[in-house]
């Protein structure tokens, strides 16, 4: 069997993307590939990932889509017409479109900010204090870790997360705010 390598002169073989970059992944520096490549290689050494490729799609729909608007909407009758194009929609719909999508997107963004509202307890509720959550603070107990009667420092753990109590807080507020 002999060997496989590159062509010397530009070859008319079309190969698809995903050819071409499981052929650039494959590839390592100092070693080249000594067997040519097939069809059932290629496939299944995976390839770009979908998110990549939906990525590139999408991102070359865009720019297409953009300027057929652009070109609908700004080009003159008679230039669309020179060009064969004589179906297209009114040209109200070039502003009435984006200012509808503009609008509807405000108004979600009003709507979902309203419904946090109505999903937040008002201030006079205890809610607000305690929940079914809540964790009261619980205190190291230096003398109940001394049992063993070893006269040592103890270390003292990490405190478990739990929330602070109204009246400490408010006894924070207070003081800080007279001195």
């Amino acid at each position: 069997m002999e060997e496989w390598s590159p062509p010397s002169s530009p070859s008319l073989v079309v190969r698809s993307p995903r050819q071409t970059l499981s052929l650039l992944r494959n590839r390592h520096p100092g070693r080249e590939s000594r067997s040519p490549p097939t069809s059932t290689s290629t496939s299944l050494s995976g390839g770009p990932k979908p998110s990549e490729v939906y990525g590139f799609v999408g991102s070359i729909t865009t720019v297409i889509a953009t300027t057929v608007y652009l070109a609908w909407a700004y080009m003159p009758e008679r230039c669309l017409r020179s060009l064969g194009i004589t179906y297209y929609p009114s040209r109200y719909w070039a502003l009435a479109v984006p200012a509808f999508v503009i609008v509807a997107t405000a108004l979600c963004m009003v709507i979902y900010v309203g419904f946090n509202f109505l999903a937040t307890p008002p201030p006079t509720s205890f809610n607000t204090i305690f929940d079914e959550y809540s964790r009261e603070r619980t205190m190291f107990d230096p003398a109940n870790a001394n049992a063993t009667g070893e006269e040592e420092e103890v270390e003292r753990p990490i405190e478990p997360i739990s929330d602070i109590s109204i009246d400490q807080i408010n006894s924070l507020m207070h003081n800080f705010c007279r001195s």
